[in-house]
């Protein structure tokens, strides 16, 4: 199974028929009359305490609080429910990051009914007068706070769907330690409650003065304001991973990308990761592209992570092995790249046979053996096989000319 896509579906013949009903922050009150009939013919209504809570009494209902964790102990909560009608409570758009999109994964879209409110999203756009169209949201809501560093640039306008009420010092902390201490942070809470409040400080001004009573419920809203920052189009500066030399340098890298192609909700191994900069960079093309690094060094797998985390992508998995049994159990790619280790006995072998259809493969080679090998590949399977040389300038003496870099010898395949 890809990384990205959804579990595979439970049984048909366990899985009930689901409504998900978002309520508004005013809570049961909100609710139109229609979904009120929905909730109280239900068999079993499962919710947050706080939803559950709000509900009058319906002699002989059903009602469970989510399992903790999640997404492990749903299916068992589900299946205990047989053939019963089940509703799912949850605050606004139910797939705003929301338990709808959970139930869909695990039961399918026949199988589950959606009736959103307002989301948090739309409203918090609203009070902030900020188009859809024109602002980035990140949700955070169980997630690492790096994240948002993806999204780092002077003048980007971001709404964060927030965990609790810790989540804006940890934002400030991130912002201020990356140059985007003046970045204004507006904290909207309980949208669409009568106790809906509004607070704003810079990043810096947060940190020097943490506000108290920070709504548990609430959208961050940020006005991003800093230096210029790492773009989203391959090719990082060389100087943005942390390094022992053992880096896919910048050119070579846009090249590999270009032939790797990153697409929405793909799977990358990047193979003999060095700093992990190709794994990253397709990472940070879209924010549902995966990367399973593969390290044979464990301190160059450490600094993968660290590199990652740093960027924005702190979702990438690092595997400490050496390929090709360090790719066995692995999930499935729709691209490889193969930075080091393509000598290795069953390497390629193992890289190719791991594709799909369509999947894209670019192995790297500076040695004599690895480009024959790679000549040989190409004579086989096809393919294109390129050789770059990249030369930079360096003072010589009182003068600069330039200085040749180590010849590099890629070869690309789509399989067919």
């Amino acid at each position: 199974m890809t990384i990205g896509t959804p579990p595979p579906l439970l049984p048909e013949i366990a899985a009930p028929r689901v409504t998900v009903v978002g309520v508004a922050a005013d809570g049961w009150a909100s609710l139109p009359e229609r979904l009120r009939r929905v909730v109280l013919g239900a068999d079993v209504v499962l919710g947050g305490r706080r939803h559950l809570a709000m509900l009058p009494e319906v002699a002989g209902q059903r009602r469970e609080a989510w399992p903790s964790p999640l997404r492990e102990g749903l299916p068992a909560l589900l299946e205990s429910a047989g053939g019963a009608r089940v509703v799912a409570l949850a605050s606004g758009d139910p797939l705003v990051s929301g338990i709808g999109t959970t139930l869909l994964d695990l039961l399918g879209a026949g199988a589950v009914r959606v009736e959103p409110a307002v989301s948090s999203v739309a409203l918090a756009g609203a009070r902030m007068g900020w188009p859809s169209e024109r602002c980035a949201v990140v949700t955070l809501v169980g997630r690492d706070p790096r994240l948002l560093l993806r999204e780092l640039a002077p003048g980007h306008r971001v709404l964060v769907l927030s965990s609790d009420a810790r989540t804006p010092d940890a934002v400030a902390a991130l912002l201020a330690g990356a140059g985007y201490g003046a970045t204004v942070m507006t904290v909207l809470g309980d949208l669409g409650a009568s106790t809906e409040s509004r607070l704003a400080a810079t990043a810096d001004a947060w940190l020097a003065s943490p506000p108290q009573d920070v709504p548990e419920l609430h959208v961050l809203a940020l006005e991003l304001a800093g230096p210029p920052a790492y773009g989203l189009v391959a090719g990082l500066p060389d100087d943005a991973f942390e390094n022992d030399g053992q880096l896919t340098k910048r050119d070579l890298r846009a090249s590999a990308l270009a032939r790797l192609a990153p697409a929405p909700g793909q799977h990358l191994w990047d193979v003999g990761a060095g700093a992990g900069s190709v794994g990253i960079e397709w990472m940070r093309a879209h924010p549902t592209c995966r990367t399973t690094a593969v390290e044979a060094d464990a301190g160059r797998a450490e600094r993968v992570a660290r590199n990652a985390g740093r960027l924005g992508v702190p979702g990438l998995r690092v595997v400490t092995g050496r390929a090709p049994g360090a790719l066995d159990g692995l999930p499935a790619p729709d691209a490889v790249f193969v930075g080091g280790g393509a000598t290795r006995p069953g390497v390629l072998e193992a890289c190719l046979g791991a594709l799909p259809p369509g999947g894209r493969l670019v192995v790297h080679g500076v040695t004599l053996e690895t480009e024959v090998m790679l000549a040989d590949a190409y004579r086989r399977h096809g393919g294109e096989l390129t050789r770059l040389a990249v030369e930079t300038t360096a003072p010589i003496g009182s003068f600069t000319g330039w200085t040749p870099s180590r010849t590099v010898t890629q070869w690309s395949l789509t399989v067919g």
